[in-house]
């Protein structure tokens, strides 16, 4: 080795590569000034929140937390791994619109915790599905999926006529809930019980398959991104 080479200054990358923990230390620094430059800045702009980037669109206001039986079902949803096979987040193209419906928008999932967005798709987006079907379709479709559709994978949930729901479960769950910011009132917690009372979880999960999408009234050709 030349007596150049010996005496070459390092680079700041160089030194970097050379020393492990410097290196771990850079780039957590540089990841955290990332996260806090794109997370910061959601907590205070308007445009945050679709519903007030376009305060004109009435359409967006309904928007509303979950009723009981309709959180209940959620939780069911999740518990069952509905979430493995279905997602809930249409993206916009035009095949996925020309099938499920409207784009999926952000304001649609703020009262979500956790949201049901992705792209696994063992069976259909569920994004749009609220109305789509009947009750009594969505009931026989859970006790025996190929009675209705021959071809599906989906497993069957006669268990679910069986199970009756927890009213007072319910409530702790909305008292939790209020607690992140779902805006449930001390009104709704208290009636949460006698409306789920008698309930089976099957009545529970249609309650929640039946709200998905239907909260807003889109209408047609209006780009609601704009």
């Amino acid at each position: 080795m030349s007596n150049n080479d010996s005496k070459k200054t390092l680079s700041l990358q160089e030194r970097l590569e050379k020393n492990i923990w410097a290196l771990v230390l850079a780039t957590a620094m540089v990841v955290s000034v990332g996260g806090i430059v794109e997370i910061v800045p959601l907590f205070y702009l308007k445009t945050t929140f679709e519903d007030q980037v376009h305060p004109e669109y009435e359409e967006l206001a309904g928007v509303r937390p979950y009723h009981a039986l309709e959180l209940i079902g959620r939780d069911i949803y999740q518990r069952e791994g509905c979430y493995l096979c279905h997602s809930q987040m249409i993206r916009p193209f035009r095949d996925e619109k020309d099938r499920y419906g409207h784009y999926s928008l952000a304001v649609e999932s703020k009262y979500d915790h956790p949201f049901q967005w992705g792209s696994k798709r063992t069976g259909p987006d569920l994004a749009r599905v609220g109305g789509k079907y009947s009750d009594d379709w969505h009931i026989q479709h859970l006790r025996d999926p190929r009675s209705l559709v021959p071809e599906s994978v989906m497993p069957r949930y006669p268990w679910l006529d069986d199970e009756l729901v927890d009213g007072f479960d319910i409530q702790k769950r909305m008292k939790a809930m209020k607690v992140i910011g779902v805006p449930y009132t001390d009104e709704q917690i208290h009636a949460a019980a006698a409306e789920v009372e008698g309930k089976t979880e099957m009545a529970a999960l249609v309650a929640y398959l039946q709200v998905l999408g239907t909260m807003i009234q889109f209408e047609p050709g209006r780009d609601y991104r704009d």
